[in-house]
């Protein structure tokens, strides 16, 4: 039987209680602080999310709302939005430095901004906006409240986020830098699990061409490998002051001392956010939940924050000896933990790769796969390597489309693939109430799509089983405490629901006038209730509609 065990050494590092990095006294006197309280992270830059890095400095507030917000410098207001999800409230201020600084999830704005917001709002009878004020509507000068922080969109709990992006490419860069002195650390990052990888057809781990994925507490022996494989690491950062964790700054792996893999998470683009899905094992994050950063540079994955040697990460196992590896990891205040283990080569065979699907994407062509009745187009570069792809066509003949099974494995998409499906029949006349449904066991959800000559387009971001469906039920609206309402408009609310498209939009009418609801985790909140008289009788009516157009209207008083 062969042995399976990989033996591991763990050293302690430097350790600063205060900023240690290259940042020193000319980047911590470019911005201050936005609060006047001392700051706790709840999150920093770079932290592995699913599909994306986390892309600021979560600051805590001390567990409340409303907490004051100062401009971190000088600049002007160049942007307000306002969303259901994301940063719920957020506003962005340029600064004479090319740098902008965007704060979100807050509660309130400035008197000026918000009166700006709400006019605006008001006149188009929206919540959502984003708005684009002149360079001069709105300056402000360092230390300026800007905001009071709060726990709008998809927040967890109350908090700001506070990002630093360049201003002509809107790239987010790490804010530590310049809020570093401002924190204490002495805690050096901490690894949970080694993985180690065999290429398909090029290497094999302990005989097999499955990875192995190794607990650190758990290790004491060499894995014998043999031919090209590559490795990763799962690990966390922790600061003094909080039981919260983080995202580790940089990983850096040698293997016989020499340097094959290092990332430093300092800087994303935009459109670079997405491509985590390649540095982190997805295959992992889908079916654990566990976040396992390779140490290998896929040949699709033009992510800047990786660096790899010429042979992007692989290393091959080629002689019967002992390959030592060794991972550093660092936090940005220049702690470090080491972690030792050994690959032992032995010679073993290395069976061929031979695809099983009746389809390959390939990362550096465009691929167009048909079905009868069905389109996929996945662009270049929309994989991050060449990966296989299943297709089947199931169901009746007789209903409106077949079902199209598109089974990529745990395979992630860079971005929406087109996606094309054909009438078989047309029982609606109606084409707007026709949509893509994707299906995933019992749970089901639209996709969206729109009519033209036949077919239902619409682009998708994650690939599985398609269908058409049909939507032609309203959402559904239903009052919340509306025997509260006459004693205090502040309870006005509604939950609204749709169970098929989801919903588009929404309106509230207060007495005939349109009075500003916000939509929050399904339920419509009144946002100025000082607009409904107390004492007098009044009239409320809502409409809701879904995405194929589908409206529903209810009327109350109170």
């Amino acid at each position: 039987m062969m042995r399976r065990a990989l033996m591991l050494v763990v050293l302690g590092g430097v350790c600063g209680m205060t900023w240690a990095g290259q940042a020193g006294d000319t980047l911590r006197n470019v911005f201050r602080s936005p609060f006047d309280f001392p700051i706790l992270l709840s999150a920093n830059f770079g932290e592995l999310r699913p599909n994306h890095f986390h892309n600021g400095l979560d600051i805590k507030t001390q567990g409340v709302t409303g907490k004051p917000i100062h401009c971190i410098a000088d600049g002007y207001v160049s942007r307000v939005a306002v969303l259901h999800g994301g940063y719920g409230q957020a506003i962005y201020i340029t600064h004479p430095n090319g740098l902008t600084s965007v704060y979100g999830h807050v509660v309130a704005f400035s008197p000026e901004v918000e009166r700006y917001v709400r006019d605006y709002q008001y006149a188009n009878e929206t919540f959502v906006c984003n708005l684009f004020p002149e360079p001069g509507r709105f300056p402000v000068k360092k230390g300026d409240v800007i905001a009071l922080s709060g726990n709008e969109g998809a927040s967890a709990g109350p908090h700001l986020h506070l990002e630093l992006r360049h201003s002509d490419t809107q790239e987010y860069i790490d804010p530590m830098p310049y809020f570093g002195h401002l924190l204490k650390d002495s805690k050096a990052p901490v690894a949970s699990l080694v993985g180690i990888y065999p290429v398909a057809g090029k290497g094999v781990v302990e005989g097999r061409t499955r990875k192995k994925l190794v607990a650190v507490g758990n290790l004491s022996q060499p894995v014998e490998a043999w031919g090209e494989i590559y490795t990763g690491i799962s690990a966390k950062d922790y600061m003094d002051g909080t039981s919260n964790f983080y995202g580790v700054h940089s990983v850096t792996l040698y293997v016989d001392s020499v340097e094959v893999f290092r990332s430093v998470t300092d800087r994303v683009l935009p459109d670079e956010n997405r491509m985590i899905n390649g540095f982190t094992d997805y295959e992992e994050l889908i079916k654990t939940r566990r976040l396992v950063m390779r140490s290998r540079v896929l040949p699709g994955n033009r992510l800047r924050l990786l660096h790899a040697d010429e042979n992007g990460g692989i290393v091959n196992i080629s002689e019967e000896r002992n390959y030592r590896f060794r991972y550093v990891l660092e936090d940005n205040f220049g702690n470090k933990r080491t972690y030792r283990f050994t690959v032992r080569g032995r010679k073993q065979p290395v069976p061929e790769y031979v695809p099983e699907s009746n389809h390959i994407l390939y990362w550096d062509r465009t691929n167009v796969i048909h079905e009868p009745g069905m389109e996929l187009v996945v662009p270049r570069g929309y994989v991050y390597e060449n990966a296989e792809l299943n297709t089947e066509v199931k169901g009746d003949s007789a209903g409106i489309s077949f079902d199209y099974v598109l089974d990529a494995g745990d395979t992630p998409l860079h971005s929406y693939c087109p996606l094309a499906i054909g009438l078989r029949h047309k029982p609606l006349a109606d084409t707007t109430k026709y949509y893509i449904m994707q299906k995933v066991g019992k749970w089901q959800a639209s996709v969206g799509g729109e009519y033209a000559d036949g077919w239902i387009r619409t682009r998708v971001r994650t690939l599985g089983t398609f269908t058409v469906a049909v939507d032609t039920i309203g959402p559904r609206i239903t009052p919340l405490g509306q025997g509260t309402w006459r004693a205090n408009p502040r309870n006005l609310r509604f939950r609204v629901k749709d169970g098929e498209t989801g919903i588009r939009s929404y309106k509230v009418y207060i007495d005939g006038h349109f009075v500003l609801f916000g939509l929050k985790k399904g339920i419509l909140v009144i946002q100025d209730p000082e607009k409904v008289k107390r004492g007098v009788p009044h009239r409320a009516e809502v409409t809701v509609t879904d995405e194929c157009g589908n409206v529903t209207r209810k009327e109350y008083r109170f």
